[in-house]
């Protein structure tokens, strides 16, 4: 049996909480006790937390929020920090999240999407620089030449997502050209 994933959510809404909390299900993830003031609570509690994901709404970060971020990734590397996004946040500041999770996303890709994200953590830490069942889906449909809206489209994710997943294609693969992704694909027989 696989060890369940703790998941901290740092978020001040009840309804949004419960909500991924029902959707996400106890089956694969070990909810702990939520942070709902993020200045007052995350110094006390993290340090005494082990979570291996922190999913956190950037709109609670203080300014200058990407180096507060830095910090939090910085103390805890293998922690996964994810953005709850259900509002505008500042495209720089979603670029230092590991990964999004869009309110707008459907129900059942929540717990793939963190999952992808905790596997993506523990490949960082071990240097394993193999693709993810994700990563290589949207390496296909980027080798074929669709857009990230398009892939978005077809997978049912969001867009933020899309990118992520191209952004830690690029890292893991080292290609930044799309036909050099094409080349990787095909040398790889994905496609």
């Amino acid at each position: 049996m696989k060890p369940k994933i703790n998941l901290l959510i740092a978020e001040p809404s009840d309804i949004i909480r419960s909500g991924l909390m029902s959707l996400l299900g106890d089956d694969e993830f070990e909810f702990m006790a939520p942070l709902r003031d993020l200045p007052t609570d995350l110094p006390l509690r993290l340090p005494h937390l082990q979570p291996d994901i922190l999913l956190l709404n950037p709109t609670l970060l203080q300014s200058p929020a990407k180096m507060q971020l830095a910090a939090l990734m910085q103390a805890r590397p293998q922690m996964a920090v994810v953005a709850l996004v259900y509002q505008y946040v500042e495209p720089q500041l979603l670029q230092s999240f590991k990964t999004i999770l869009d309110i707008r996303e459907q129900g059942s890709h929540l717990p793939q999407l963190l999952r992808d994200c905790c596997q993506n953590a523990d490949e960082a830490s071990d240097e394993n620089y193999d693709l993810s069942e994700r990563e290589s889906e949207v390496l296909v449909l980027v080798a074929q030449g669709l857009s990230s809206k398009e892939i978005a489209d077809k997978l049912s994710i969001s867009i933020h997502t899309v990118n992520t997943h191209r952004k830690n294609i690029t890292h893991k693969t080292g290609i930044k050209s799309v036909a050099g992704l094409a080349v990787y694909a095909m040398l790889h027989n994905l496609v």
